[in-house]
């Protein structure tokens, strides 16, 4: 017998925030550099360049735990040679958050518009003097990588500053020798950071705790009559480094999605949407601020039918299907078997990868052969535009995939996180009905938990037979 979806009333047990705030051992970003120079090598590539910047962040931080904070950073890697790293004004100082051995350059160029720029060389003396000569081939990671239905020769497209493409283009001589590499880093099969040790993987499930918790203080403390900005302040925010802008939206806004929350006040039967991320975390539901269906406009008071229980069955079977060896395109079959109707409006990828920054990429998509491998960390992303009154319904929450060798790293050495994810796992499955494979490690403090009514967090849905 086929399980249904309902609303039921549901006890969210706190599951708490960690003591501990996991760290990446110096051991590790060295054996990141390490294999960084093996995959540029291995691609025919004499040097690396890693090229970061305020949004941009993620690839540089991965190597050197080093993210620009109003400038932009360059990361010049060779064999046999101390990385260099050139840096702004302020980010010579702030610098010393790496634990990395690596050589520091002031490039004032990558400083803000004003502040001194006699100090320092040229960019070509600076890049020369940190290995870079005449007929090599050079490598170059931005944060994103083209393919052939975007250009004519997506090897050789790229995507960071012109001005530092002109620079490269001198040194080495010609412009057919500078690659875009970033899918050493990014790409969704076999990126770099696609693969997560159990520290990363632990440090996600810390970003992922701060995140749900501060969402589901929201929900469950939200009052008809508030501003958006009263209501962001129940969601007891800690100051962690933000991956994206907070996203909270009400009423008419909230058809924007992506809009920062404002002064306009919350009315009973209003549409709601909110989005928190920082470094290796994002949380998101959509729903009402209604009581009950009979706050709603009247012609979407069969909200639960037509949207929110179809969208929950879905989320049920994805979660139940992932896990390792298990392809990207069986995921996405499984959410258009559900949500295929055009009404559901489902557009982007039902799921992808995640790390320091959001959206890492994807493995998930139409006829996708990439199998999910351990390490892995995802985002449960199915995301109904519905444009119309119906609003929306969402689940953004984040998980793990770990083989049992990773599963027993992570217990030995975060014991305190590893309960919290078998608490998760036990609420999954006896309260919300969901049946997860050994291998999937929920992260959130709210997980699968979906309450279509925010005046009435403590009811939610669930999948019984």
């Amino acid at each position: 017998m086929t399980s249904r979806a309902e609303l039921a009333p549901i006890e969210l047990p706190e599951f708490g925030l960690p003591s501990v705030q996991p760290a990446i051992p110096v051991a590790t970003y060295e054996a990141r550099l390490d294999a960084a120079r093996t995959r540029a090598a291995e691609a025919g590539y004499d040097a690396l360049l890693v090229y970061g910047d305020r949004e941009h962040f993620a690839n540089l931080a991965y190597l050197t735990g080093y993210d620009p904070r109003f400038e932009e950073a360059l990361l010049v890697l060779l064999p046999g040679r101390k990385p260099t790293l050139l840096l702004g004004n302020e980010g010579m100082a702030y610098s010393g958050v790496s634990p990395v051995d690596i050589e520091r350059a002031l490039y004032q160029s990558f400083s803000l518009l004003g502040q001194p720029r006699g100090q320092s060389p040229m960019l070509a003396e600076i890049l020369s003097a940190a290995g870079l000569r005449a007929g090599q081939r050079l490598g170059i990671a931005g944060w994103k990588s083209f393919d052939e239905r975007e250009a004519s020769d997506p090897a050789r497209a790229l995507e960071i500053p012109a001005f530092i493409v002109e620079v490269l283009t001198d040194i080495v001589g010609a412009r057919d020798r500078l690659y875009n590499a970033t899918d050493i880093f990014m790409h969704p099969a076999n990126g770099l950071r696609a693969n997560n040790d159990v520290d990363q993987l632990a440090y996600f499930e810390f970003a992922a705790t701060h995140t749900s918790q501060a969402v589901r203080n929201l929900i469950f403390g939200v009052e008809a009559g508030m501003s958006e900005f009263e209501a962001v302040a129940l969601m007891q925010m800690t100051g962690l480094p933000q991956s994206c802008h907070l996203m909270f939206s009400s009423g008419e806004r909230a058809a924007l999605g992506l809009a920062s929350p404002s002064l306009r006040r919350l009315g009973l039967g209003d549409p709601v949407f909110l989005a928190y991320g920082i470094w290796g975390a994002l949380n998101a539901r959509g729903g009402w601020l209604a009581r009950n269906q009979d706050d709603l406009p009247a012609n979407v008071r069969d909200y639960i039918e037509k949207l929110v229980a179809p969208y929950f069955r879905a989320i049920v079977d994805w979660y139940e299907a992932i896990g390792i060896g298990v392809t990207g395109g069986e995921l996405q079959a499984i959410i258009e078997s559900h949500l295929g109707d055009p009404f559901f409006g489902i557009g982007l990828n039902p799921g992808h990868l995640i790390h320091l920054d959001e959206w890492l990429h994807s493995p998930i998509f139409a006829g996708s052969d990439i199998p999910l491998r351990s390490g892995m960390a995802l985002q449960v992303d199915v995301i109904p535009a519905t444009h119309s009154p119906y609003h929306t319904t969402n689940i953004e929450d984040g998980i793990a995939l770990a083989d049992e060798p990773l599963r027993k790293a992570f217990w030995q050495k975060y014991p305190a996180a590893w309960d919290r994810i078998q608490h998760r796992r036990n609420f999954m499955r006896n309260q919300l009905g969901i049946q997860l494979k050994p291998e999937v490690l929920p992260f959130s403090n709210m997980p699968a938990y979906l309450p279509p009514f925010w005046l009435s967090p403590q009811r939610a849905m669930r999948v019984v037979d």
